[in-house]
């Protein structure tokens, strides 16, 4: 039973909420993502460390109300409740905003999410919250390779309007994009995740021009860079934390309008140095290729009821929409493999947003041992 420490300092282990007969795991903290790939219905001993990202008071259909907390690392994020009969509550209502935590427990997942049995929890000192806002090491890296690779393709962009376009964006605007994640959930909604996101799909897009000769490389490569560039302003992340920023502008435009606001400012920006001038005698000419940029930003959802406020209406646009939407399911099927229990050998549950549960995929091909030399003696 955990018993709250209020009034019992003496009693109470340096900085911990509750239960005075707790002894912390002797252990090294694990992400919140590696606890969504262990846990399922046997539990697992663990901590991690987690920022607040909100608290708010909800209510049971019966009226009974409780504390959703939202808890983030930089590898992902989940909710835990805490209803009002429990002595944690009043702990709960009076952390501050992006407390950062050490949050112990026995973990469970099911369909509904992750779920703490026996949890307590800790504060950190400086030299561990600063640790913890620098990220995971691993993504970090690899965010740091995704950076750079995104760098190299601009800089491949033969066209000099796009790539000056691409240089004057990532220039001003890097570490906001290194700070942004590629949606609130789903996929890539991690602080950095934009970064992800968009290097893959540069790496697709690339890939497949030489597949398609008819896209132009340069345009959709811009436009794989700049799709997204308005959520900036709506899934952006502070330096010091994981809880992303709300934004007027986000909220009241959404990233489609403010991504084409975005690109129209850096043009005409470029529009007003002298290296324009040499502009206007390249084909196509630069308002055309301004315009397609734009519609690439403006369709690549795809549909009108996904909120493109125009179709797609060129190969390039085509090809950005779908993969973009490649990019996205498949980041969705590695989380959701990693993260939900098999119903049956072979068979996962569901995990939302995806619409059916998920199969073991097929295992690549591996040729028996020695075939090559057995082939090679018959034809002899």
């Amino acid at each position: 039973m955990i018993e709250s420490c209020a009034g019992k300092e003496n009693e109470c282990p340096a900085s911990l909420e509750f239960i005075p007969s707790y002894q912390p795991l002797l252990v090294s903290p694990i992400t919140i993502s590696a606890v969504k790939e262990q846990a399922g219905e046997v539990p697992i001993s663990a901590a991690i460390l987690a920022q607040l990202q909100s608290r708010n008071v909800r209510a049971t259909k019966g009226g009974k109300p409780y504390l959703e907390l939202a808890f983030a690392d930089s590898t992902g994020g989940f909710s835990l409740k805490i209803w009002s009969d429990s002595p944690m509550y009043g702990a709960a209502e009076a952390l501050a905003p992006n407390t950062i935590l050490r949050l112990e427990a026995e973990w469970t997942q099911n369909q509904y999410g992750v779920n703490p049995n026996h949890l307590t929890w800790a504060h950190l000192d400086e030299s561990a919250i600063a640790d913890f806002l620098a990220g995971d090491p691993e993504i970090r890296e690899k965010q740091d390779r995704d950076f750079a690779e995104i760098r190299r393709l601009c800089d491949s962009i033969e066209d000099p309007r796009l790539h000056d376009l691409c240089a004057l964006f990532l220039s001003q605007l890097g570490d906001r994009f290194r700070r942004t994640a590629a949606a609130k959930k789903n996929h890539h909604a991690r602080r950095g995740g934009l970064v992800e996101h968009v290097a893959q799909m540069m790496h697709s897009a690339d890939a497949l021009c030489p597949v398609y000769p008819e896209l132009n490389r340069d345009l959709i490569l811009a436009g794989v860079l700049f799709h997204d560039c308005g959520k900036l302003w709506e899934n952006s992340y502070p330096e010091d934390g994981f809880s992303q920023i709300h934004s007027i502008h986000g909220e009241m435009l959404g990233h489609i309008p403010l991504g084409i606001e975005l690109v129209n400012k850096l043009w005409n920006d470029l529009l007003d140095g002298a290296e324009s001038a040499d502009w206007k005698a390249l084909k196509p000419s630069t308002e055309m290729t301004r315009l397609h940029l734009l519609h690439l930003i403006g369709s690549h959802h795809g549909q009108y009821e996904f909120g493109s406020p125009v179709l797609p209406r060129t190969p390039e646009a085509f090809a950005l929409h779908y993969i973009d939407n490649l990019d996205a399911k498949l980041e969705m099927l590695r989380d959701a493999y990693s993260q939900s229990h098999e119903l049956v050998p072979g068979i996962y549950e569901r995990v939302f947003p995806l619409p059916t549960n998920l199969v073991k995929p097929l295992a690549a091909f591996i040729p028996p041992p020695d075939s090559g030399r057995e082939d090679s003696e018959e034809k002899s």
